[in-house]
């Protein structure tokens, strides 16, 4: 499993998970929605973590930058 998730990507992930989370604590978000966005909030903090979107793949798609290499 190689990583396909860049930092910036990852971050906004957390970011958005955190703010699902407290919308969550403030009752903001109940009932069937609050399911659904908690499931959200959990894969884009697992998939934060690990470094890898599983939704990327099928595409060929990353946000990871790619790495420059120098020739001598």
């Amino acid at each position: 499993m190689k990583t396909n998730m860049g930092t910036v990507d990852r971050v906004v992930r957390i970011l958005a998970a955190i703010v699902i989370g407290l919308l969550y604590l403030t009752d903001q978000i109940t009932g069937l929605a609050a399911g659904i966005l908690g499931l959200f909030a959990v894969i884009f903090v697992i998939t934060s973590f690990v470094g890898f979107c599983p939704l990327y793949a099928p595409f060929k798609l990353s946000t990871k930058k790619a790495s420059s290499q120098q020739s001598a």
